[in-house]
């Protein structure tokens, strides 16, 4: 066994003091009858009863469990310690008795301090010449942790773990205390859960998990006794790498033979258990997103845990927040549902290995990503989020990602984030804002339309190009004017909004985004839960895009940078009749004590008016396949969804300017999926996207996902003007400069009339036309679709 060496005089002094301040008083065989006088005894007694009784027992750090929204799935566990408290009816007898003959023989007898014990001690300690045994009692290495995890700096950790006389002298005046307050069997238990076991395993249900892949009330006697004989010196016995097996086999033998010499088991027994060879799992806990039960799971992880640092309720400080999580104790039933997370899973994989762009049979080009993000209408829990990709961190000394797809990255050796990677792909963060979705974006401009009288017969002759009202200096194309086109080229005649949005007219869309204008689009995509990426080192971005609304007709074909997240939730706002919800990741959130904590209720803002989402619902229709309740859908551009799917469905797809990435979102009014395909690495990737991947992927992540759920229709507006109208919405001039901090002033109502007037007005007079500045106008081209 393990001898410390240590100064004998030092020895002599700490046990003399520890002797006289416990009041004890024995022969004088034991300690010089000096040292016993009656003024020494009373010096004791005076500074034994200085020292405060009022030990804070806090609870230890406890692991998080994060769980599938049905409750019993495992996603992942977090913790800075690994330790789950167990009660003692789930602590088996033989392990209380392994632990009390290897630590405390005589616990059940003593009041917190062992007098025999510490005359013991001082007696073998000092013929030795080194530590061969400890006055510490079972109660006083419970204090000693106690204090450990009460203090609030690390200084007040080292004061309660040094080896000096001091901390004895408050072990044991805390441990006489606290048996007066606790049961032996409570502190029985309070150590079992809190001694560290070695091996990052701390309290008795880790090491068993640990050391044998079981439950605390499964382990035999060998292994009860093992576990025991790890608190004296964990480092040392190291069974798992081998370094420190035979050391561990013989203190385990050690062990059942004071278990046998205290009658707790017989000879036999011990000699039994001593003949079973040892065999250890090492089998360590998983911890933390970049360790989920399963790997695709890890973005769902990492989305919930930068959720979870936001909410005020579980902490003051981010700081304070995520150490809640790592040391809490929480039970938290997430909302990710198994049944659609399998099918986003299930469809990427089809999407990349079953279509007519494949490179003997996967996609061509492995930096490009395939990401799906699934939300419940109504409540904004997010049930899924998928994408081709590994969430964990590369390997430094052998690492598996490619060179970034960026020539400019990949000439300075960074790599790229396929297959592994942590950033928040599907969900973003402060520094990823997005991707640019298309012609999806159209969303907006039409709610913003419903919302300000113009109705879904609203019609325009949308001749290609346009001509539109922002005026670009310096440049002769189209007379110094954005023009935006077609795709093809194509002039689409007469279009109202179900047959403009099912056709993805942008001639239809740019100028109905003039007339009703930028500012008040903006407004309602912010509403439905878009925000604007603020990047600090670029001076024109999106978010200053969003405060010069009026001049920003490329963002009702998809200029700006979402998220699939976003976009989801945003077809889940008009899905739940104009009801937006925050995406949040959870069902459910129980305390260490299995209260419920107030912090999973959806939080929910009747945001748009419910006749206006039903609308915007009724021409999303159109895109996928679907018919609108009045019949009026002609023209699609993913028509194959609704037979796919066999559901009532909205939606509709994207494309950027030459395809560097591609966009699908689908909606029910259950499900909500979003789905963009596009090279998060390098914005301007040199290949086109397709529509053959993204597609299939949302078409069959919702057909898996719905097929067990029934089919609700949508529901018709009840205010007919909204469908059809009575006279044509305002259509106000555009100011000479708009400004982020006004909106437009409302126009006089116009005469009524039959029928909106089916012609594109003129642009206005240049006097009245919006500028955009010289240094702008480059920023502008980029955007153009």
């Amino acid at each position: 066994m393990r001898k410390r060496p240590v100064d004998v005089l030092v020895n002599l002094a700490y046990l003399l003091i520890c002797g006289l301040l416990a009041g004890v008083v024995v022969a004088a065989a034991v300690f010089p009858a000096a040292a016993l006088s009656g003024y020494a005894a009373e010096i004791g007694g005076h500074a034994l009863g200085r020292l405060p009784d009022d030990l804070i027992v806090k609870r230890s750090p406890q692991i998080s469990y994060l769980y599938a929204a049905d409750g019993k799935t495992l996603l992942a566990s977090i913790y800075d310690e690994n330790r789950r408290d167990v009660p003692m009816s789930e602590i088996p007898l033989v392990v209380r008795q392994a632990i009390l003959a290897a630590e405390d023989q005589a616990f059940y007898k003593h009041d917190g301090v062992d007098l025999k014990g510490i005359a013991r001690a001082f007696i073998a300690n000092k013929q030795a010449g080194e530590v061969q045994q400890g006055a510490s009692t079972l109660t006083m290495q419970f204090v000693r942790l106690s204090i450990s995890y009460a203090a609030d700096t690390p200084q007040e950790v080292v004061d309660a773990t040094e080896d000096t006389p001091q901390r004895k002298i408050r072990e044991m005046r805390y441990a006489l205390a606290i048996e007066q307050r606790l049961t032996k069997d409570e502190i029985l238990e309070g150590y079992l859960n809190t001694a560290y076991f070695g091996n990052r395993a701390y309290g008795i249900y880790a090491a068993a998990q640990v050391y044998f892949d079981k439950e605390p009330r499964d382990l035999t006697l060998p292994e009860a006794a093992f576990v025991a004989a790890l608190v004296k010196f964990p480092g040392d016995f190291d069974a798992i790498t081998h370094k420190g097996e035979e050391l561990a086999v013989d203190r385990r033998n050690y062990v059942l033979d004071e278990m046998a010499q205290t009658k707790v088991i017989t000879d036999a027994q011990a000699a039994a258990a001593k003949a079973e060879p040892l065999k250890v799992d090492g089998k360590f806990t998983p911890n933390g997103c970049v360790q989920t039960t399963n790997i695709k799971w890890g973005f769902f992880c990492d989305f919930f845990q930068r959720w979870w640092v936001q909410q005020e309720v579980f902490g003051a400080t981010t700081f304070d927040r995520e150490r809640a999580l790592r040391s809490g104790g929480y039970r938290i039933v997430t909302s990710l549902d198994p049944v659609t997370q399998s099918a986003m899973d299930r469809s990427i994989d089809r999407a990349l290995t079953k279509n007519p762009d494949l490179d003997k049979g996967r996609w061509a080009y492995k930096s490009d990503a395939v990401m799906l993000a699934g939300v419940e209408p109504g409540t904004g829990k997010v049930r899924g989020l998928a994408v081709n990709r590994n969430f964990r961190l590369d390997s430094k000394i052998k690492p598996t990602n490619g060179l970034a797809s960026n020539p400019v990255l990949a000439r300075r050796g960074i790599r790229g984030s396929y297959p592994n990677t942590t950033n928040p792909l599907i969900t973003g963060s402060a520094d990823l804002g997005g991707y640019q979705p298309g012609s999806v974006m159209k969303i907006f401009t039409l709610t913003s339309a419903l919302e300000n009288g113009f109705p879904l017969s609203y019609t325009i002759n949308t001749t290609a190009p346009y001509v539109s009202h922002t005026r670009i200096t310096g440049s002769p194309s189209c007379g110094g004017r954005w023009c935006p086109t077609n795709s093809g080229g194509k002039s689409w005649g007469a279009m109202n909004m179900w047959t403009g949005f099912g056709n993805s007219v942008n001639t239809y869309f740019v100028p109905l985004f003039e007339r009703v204008g930028g500012t008040k689009v903006i407004d309602t995509a912010q509403r439905m839960g878009l925000t604007f990426h603020d990047n600090p080192n670029v001076d024109v971005d999106d978010y200053y895009w969003s405060q010069h609304a009026e001049l920003w007709g490329p963002f009702t074909l998809g200029a700006s940078d979402h998220t699939p997240l976003q976009i989801a939730n945003a077809f889940a706002t008009l899905a739940a009749d104009g009801l937006y919800c925050e995406p949040i990741p959870v069902d459910a959130v129980y305390n260490s004590r299995g209260e419920k904590i107030d912090a999973a209720d959806p939080r929910c803002t009747q945001n748009l008016p419910v006749d206006v989402a039903r609308a915007a619902i009724d021409a999303a229709r159109c895109p996928i396949g679907d018919q609108s309740l009045y019949g009026r859908c002609n023209g699609t551009t993913a028509r194959d969804s609704k037979e796919i799917i066999g559901k009532y469905i909205a939606g509709k797809t994207g494309t950027t300017d030459n395809s560097k990435s591609v966009t699908l979102t689908i909606t029910t009014k259950q499900l909500a999926i979003s789905g963009f395909f596009t090279d998060p690495d390098w914005a301007q990737v040199n290949h086109k996207m397709s529509h053959r991947v993204v597609n299939p992927a949302v078409q069959y992540a919702m057909k898996w996902a719905m097929q067990d759920k029934p089919s609700v229709q949508f529901s018709k507006p009840g205010n007919q003007k909204v469908v059809f109208g009575n006279s044509p919405p305002p259509q106000p001039k555009p100011s000479a400069q708009p400004k982020s901090s006004t909106k437009p002033k409302p126009s006089a109502q116009p005469k009524p009339s039959v029928q909106p007037s089916p012609l594109t007005p003129p642009p206005p007079a240049d006097g009245n036309a919006p500028v955009l500045p010289d240094a702008l106008a480059p920023v502008l081209r980029r955007l153009l679709p």
